[in-house]
């Protein structure tokens, strides 16, 4: 087969009149300024060069998910351009892991930065070799952002990884208080070995309905976001509680919303109480971003928290999706403010690196016990040092704060004029969401703005989420709802003509 259609960095760079390899294509990425507006060059997305991609890649990986072969060589800030040249405004931003716009030049400048290149040609064991600059490089990127009350960062690859290696640790920290300063008996060590009691013993993590906590077989146990995630794998027996489905809008509905969030806290207590499997930690979301953008109170949260402490349950807090400033504080548990804090925090996603803060005592009595070869990964460590200098230096907690609240303000007079389309208008900060009537017409909107020059992505049954760039700012939304509005007229003239 042919992958003609493939181009090196060096052929993009011949193409672009460049010269100097690498750090040449790096110099010309960035210089591109955005468009003014998107820009749509073909009769349809995916266009004929994307599709050529993607036919081509197919036969070496799945592709039945792709929307779109993007040319990241010419993406810029808030725009993804296609394999076309289609530049459409991105809102979806690689399902929420883009933080300060395509080919940043503080990232293009941490990827020629002589620890990259260090790191990349000896890529190290962590555990057991660390380098001489990784203690700074945890600070730099992780620590002087920790939420408050952690005091220390295990690093990981991804999301799913960060939640199953807090489970590991939540599990050891059960175990260490109740066999106290014993040392493993013989038959522990002997029935571990056999995947039996008492060496594996029968512990659990609760999780809410609804929730998305990654895809490896721990994580997939927790999460209740679509069976098509979790149809056919084993997993573990572990509990879930229900998660509350508020009615919006809020000040409408704020008796029915009290009363589902306390049914729902009795529910987590009688769990906690009497499910069979004693159960070491629950996690939390602090919005469901998979399974619909599904929010609660923080005064549910602060209840959830409370009831934890009561039952001698650990608390961890998934930030995978809602870490790194997306709802208008760094971390969206910030906004709860509890009076104890979570005793571990995962992240990832637009922190372009992955793990979890923890208190000290999550650390587990012996090492090599929450182990791997890489534990996290300097080149991530680097660009995630680069993006938290990003965010901090441009204020662009702030921003989204800003950006977010006239969006919302725009949004809700829209859900008023076009209500049989978009409903439940919700979130915080860019993190926002609304309901489309059905699947079938939320498929139907998101193809049409795309179209229009505007990517985004849906969550759960049938809602539409914003994941734009931090950087997003009013000008952007401008454009968004001049074609956000266009094709809601459209939909509408066509399912509910006059």
């Amino acid at each position: 087969m042919s992958f003609g259609v493939f181009r090196s960095a060096a052929s993009v760079g011949r193409a672009a009149g460049m010269r100097g390899g690498a750090y040449g294509q790096l110099r010309f990425m960035s210089k591109l300024k955005e468009p003014k507006e998107p820009s749509i060059v073909t009769s349809e997305i995916p266009g004929p060069a994307s599709k050529t991609v993607l036919k081509n890649l197919s036969q070496l990986q799945d592709t039945r998910a792709a929307v779109f072969a993007v040319d990241y060589s010419k993406c810029v800030g808030n725009y993804i351009t296609d394999a076309d040249g289609n530049m459409l405004l991105d809102m979806y931003c690689q399902i929420a892991s883009i933080p300060v716009g395509y080919n940043n030049p503080r990232l293009l400048a941490a990827a020629k930065d002589p620890r990259m290149g260090t790191a990349l040609a000896n890529r190290p064991a962590l555990g057991v070799f660390p380098s001489v600059e990784w203690a700074q490089m945890l600070e730099e990127a992780f620590m002087r952002v920790r939420p408050a009350g952690m005091d220390m960062v295990f690093t990981s690859a991804h999301g799913s990884d960060a939640n199953e290696i807090a489970y590991k640790a939540a599990f050891m920290h059960y175990a260490r208080k109740r066999r106290g300063m014993r040392a493993f008996s013989e038959t522990e060590l002997k029935s571990v070995m056999e995947n039996k009691a008492p060496g594996a013993p029968d512990v659990a993590i609760l999780s809410f309905s609804k929730g998305f906590h990654g895809r490896l077989f721990g994580s997939l146990s927790t999460t209740r976001s679509k069976a098509l995630h979790k149809i056919d794998i084993p997993a573990f027996k572990w509990p879930r509680s229900p998660f509350p489905q508020l009615k919006y809008p809020l000040e409408k509905y704020a008796a029915e919303n009290a009363q589902e969030e306390k049914r729902c806290l009795e529910e987590l207590e009688r769990v906690l109480r009497t499910n069979p499997i004693p159960v070491a930690a629950v996690i939390i979301e602090p919005v469901q971003s998979e399974g619909g953008d599904r929010h609660a109170s923080a005064e549910f949260f602060r209840a959830v928290r409370s009831i934890t402490s009561e039952n001698d349950v650990l608390l961890i807090v998934d930030e995978v999706q809602t870490g790194c400033g997306a709802t208008g504080t760094f971390w969206a548990h910030e906004q709860w403010k509890l009076e104890s804090p979570p005793d571990m925090v995962t992240f990832s996603k637009k922190m372009q690196a992955a793990g979890f803060y923890h208190t000290r005592e999550m650390v587990p009595d012996q090492p090599y016990r929450n182990f791997n070869t890489w534990l996290g990964d300097p080149p991530r460590a680097l660009i995630a040092s680069a993006i938290v200098s990003e965010v901090l230096e441009k204020n662009l907690v702030q921003n989204v704060s800003e950006t977010g609240s006239y969006l919302l303000s725009h949004l809700r007079p829209l859900a008023v004029r076009y209500h049989r389309l978009v409903t439940n208008v919700r979130g915080n900060g860019t993190f926002l969401a609304f309901d489309c009537p059905s699947a079938e017409l939320r498929t139907e909107f998101l193809e049409l703005m795309r179209m229009e020059g505007v990517n985004m992505g849906g969550s759960g049954e049938r809602a539409v989420r914003f994941r734009p760039m931090l950087t997003l700012s009013k000008s952007h939304v401008n454009i968004f709802l001049t074609r956000f509005e266009s094709v809601l007229n459209k939909l509408y003239k066509k399912h509910w003509p006059q």
